[in-house]
């Protein structure tokens, strides 16, 4: 039986659907303006007798002219007072642990024949995992995890908190010049790391901040936390005029390195690295000059009432007794679902008339002519410039690369990311928007799109959009080594 092939990329074909779907986008996009041409085009023909002779026709009177322009003041003060205030993101920083954190697949497997020298299949494993993993060599776990067995203690644990967030939040106030005292919002989000006193606390004490901060420590929401901590700080800020707002993300290795031999509780062991960011938005006018980006939506969505979806990512123990976090199977199918309910509502919120259009007439046709028409995938690029999708690890790129037909630069701040830095989790994002800049792609007027799941299941989504042309910056996590990115990733590498 004969098969169908594709036409080439090339092909007199594919360049004319190409330019009949450039010519159908512009006109969409563009019904507006093109329906305006011909009444503005009127209008102007229009003289002043005509003018005069329709105002007298109209036959009004003073106080009528007097209660109109009263209403229309009425309605744009209504209008202006309840828009809802700009969120700035003025900048951010990320941590870059120290050259003594590295572990290298080397030292990594090392490691584990030591500590798993009774079970060389869970040994093989891992070294499977990390083959196939996009991690490289330079990625760091915190100074507890390198002793033989791991020493997870509360002290060490606090220790390698106060490393990473201190140490983000200094970088980020000689950054910025704000002052501790300027802070009037304080969240912290750490997952799985949750000691008494709170971290956010810990900041509290350590910068001497208002006894008046509106403080936060969110817990156990996963990777995606990171945009929650966004979103609960943009509602914060909407309702607390003339505001700062510090926001910290990061995920303590130290008290969950997983010492067991269960597979699916040995793979976070793998991916999982040092990281975190500290992130300072505002609502003030003034520094909208000075931000970086402003934050346009935040789409939140949440998978938890499906029994899967819920366990899909979950901390349990194993027969022996370790605690670890049980990745499931399903959990890319998980994903994939999750992204298709994210994309269903942030999609009208971003696209194009053309695409959105397109969308909707597919859908139509799947309901009322044929339900196994191929649905329509959005193109989002036309959308967004950048993709900030969370380096969960190469499989989670790979889905979201295909499922939003993004070609290889599109992901690229992401795999690289992955590579150089492991997953971080929740601060992920901004050390692939870090590369995006130190790269100078980012131009005035560009959007960003970040993309993040997390336990639950969730994945969460938010649009910036960037207030001027950003310089390569001095420093920063990307500083020493951006000359050699991006590096070819193999899909497997030997150990």
């Amino acid at each position: 039986m004969a098969e169908t092939t594709a036409a080439p990329p090339n092909s007199p074909t594919t360049v004319k659907l190409k330019y009949v779907k450039l010519v159908y986008q512009y006109l969409v996009n563009h019904i507006l303006t093109l329906v305006s041409i011909p009444v503005i085009l009127s209008l102007l023909r229009v003289g002043p007798a005509e003018i005069l002779s329709l105002y007298n026709s109209l036959h009004l009177n003073p106080v009528q002219i007097l209660c109109s322009a009263f209403l229309a003041v009425l309605i744009s003060t209504v209008y202006f007072m309840s828009k809802p205030r700009s969120i700035y993101l003025v900048d951010y920083s990320c941590y870059k642990p120290p050259v003594t954190c590295r572990v290298p697949f080397s030292t990594f497997m090392e490691h584990s024949r030591l500590i798993l020298n009774q079970n060389p299949k869970s040994v093989d494993f891992q070294m499977r995992i990390l083959e196939r993993s996009g991690l490289g060599e330079e990625t760091c776990l915190p100074p507890a995890i390198h002793y033989i067995p791991p020493t997870p203690t509360m002290e060490a644990a606090r220790g390698e908190a106060e490393l990473v967030i201190f140490s983000s939040i200094d970088s980020l106030m000689q950054k910025t010049g704000i002052k501790p005292k300027d802070i009037d919002i304080l969240i912290v989000n750490c997952s799985l790391f949750s000691p008494t006193p709170s971290l956010s606390a810990m900041v509290v004490n350590k910068y001497k901040l208002r006894s008046n901060i509106k403080s936060y420590n969110l817990s156990g929401m996963g990777c995606s936390a990171g945009l929650i901590s966004i979103d609960l700080a943009r509602d914060l800020l909407q309702v607390h005029p003339n505001s700062n707002a510090l926001v910290v993300s990061t995920e303590i290795i130290t008290p969950n390195y997983y010492q067991g031999s269960e597979r699916a509780m040995l793979l976070p062991n793998c991916l999982f690295r040092m990281g975190g960011a500290a992130v300072l938005l505002s609502n003030k006018r003034r520094d909208a000059a000075r931000a970086k980006y402003r934050l346009v939506h935040v789409v939140r969505t949440h998978k938890g009432s499906d029994d899967k979806a819920y366990t899909c990512v979950y901390e349990q123990e194993d027969p022996q007794g370790k605690v670890g976090i049980n990745l499931s199977k399903d959990l890319m199918v998980i994903a994939g679902e999750a992204l298709k309910s994210n994309i269903t509502t942030i999609g009208p919120l971003v696209l194009p008339a053309s695409e959105q259009l397109l969308f909707l007439l597919t859908l139509i046709g799947r309901k009322i002519f044929n339900p196994k028409w191929k649905p329509y995938i959005p193109d989002f690029k036309l959308a967004f410039e950048h993709f900030c999708i969370h380096a969960g690890g190469r499989a989670v790129i790979d889905e979201l690369q295909r499922n939003l037909q993004l070609s290889a630069e599109h992901v690229e701040a992401s795999r690289m990311t992955l590579h150089r830095f492991g997953n971080t989790s929740s601060s992920s994002l901004w050390y692939e928007l870090g590369y995006i800049e130190a790269k100078g792609r980012m131009k005035k007027g560009d959007r960003v799109w970040q993309i993040a799941f997390g336990s639950g299941f969730k994945c969460n989504s938010a649009v910036w959009k960037c207030n001027r042309t950003i310089k390569t910056p001095a420093d920063g996590p990307w500083t020493d080594c951006i000359h050699r990115y991006p590096v070819h990733i193999p899909e497997i590498v030997k150990l």
